[in-house]
């Protein structure tokens, strides 16, 4: 169990970490297409998280909880938004900035709130709105802001509107996942899964919409470990487990801060 405190700096970590994986995604775009780079990447964490899962799983068995199939099907569901978000983002990194596309994945801080009071009954406190606002604007200057505000205009691409529409997935999945791991008591089990439903949903696709070949996930294997070890295996799982113990609407602002590494980390390694 964690106390406030630990499971928003757990979501920080989590942030930076998501932060730098935006440019090992943009190099891997160079040699594999989206679908098969999203499913590859995600049934490597898979493997990371699997013998936590097994462990859960265990105790769970011992106490009379193991999970029935209406848990499985919730965390199928969140395997899907998963799948859809991350391949949209992909499809929308491989033409446009590692900047822009950090910025455009957190315009999901202000539909969290919303969705959470919908879909949850959780109204956010007043202070919400002002700190989503705060988000906005600040990784709007860190991207196309500072070219605006210096009289060069701003430009929007077909990866722009990729990006763009991940939010949607993205939002409900920050919504939805600390809900279903709170509920079933298994935040290891709910990431394995999710991560599992999404990787064979992407690899079941890439085949028919782009080239998959083993030379290219050969020449991808750098860019597909760094993401599937530390953006999905050691990322996603510490969202899940961070957000048992805060509320989407603050979850959706700190991961947020993901735009501020990946500019970080986009002006430092590209």
């Amino acid at each position: 169990q964690l106390n406030r405190l630990q499971a928003d700096g757990l979501l920080v970590f989590v942030a930076l970490i998501w932060g730098s994986a935006f440019v090992a995604q943009n190099w891997g775009m160079a040699s594999m297409g989206a679908m098969a780079f999203t499913g590859v990447r995600f049934l490597i964490g898979a493997a990371v998280a699997l013998p936590l899962a097994w462990r859960e799983q265990r105790s769970l068995a011992s106490r009379g909880q193991a999970l029935n199939r209406g848990d499985h099907v919730r965390i199928a569901g969140l395997g899907g938004l998963l799948c859809m978000g991350a391949a949209m983002q992909q499809i929308g990194i491989a033409s446009t900035t590692v900047t822009n596309a950090g910025f455009l994945t957190a315009l999901y801080v202000p539909l969290v709130p919303l969705g959470a009071w919908w879909l949850l009954g959780q109204k956010p406190h007043p202070a919400v709105w002002l700190c989503a606002a705060a988000c906005l604007t600040g990784t709007w200057l860190l991207s196309a802001g500072g070219a605006v505000l210096a009289g060069q205009g701003m430009s929007f691409n077909r990866g722009d509107a990729w990006v763009l529409a991940s939010a949607l997935p993205w939002t409900l999945h920050v919504v939805l996942v600390g809900r279903v791991a709170d509920r079933m008591a298994a935040p290891f089990s709910v990431a394995c899964g999710q991560f599992i439903a999404c990787g064979l949903a992407a690899l079941a696709v890439a085949p028919f919409v782009e080239p998959v070949s083993m030379a290219g996930i050969a020449d991808a294997a750098g860019a597909l470990l760094y993401t599937g070890v530390l953006s999905v295996g050691i990322g996603f799982t510490g969202q899940v487990v961070g957000q048992r113990w805060t509320r989407p609407a603050d979850a959706s602002i700190i991961l947020s801060s993901e735009t501020l590494f990946a500019a970080m980390f986009g002006a430092w390694l590209m």
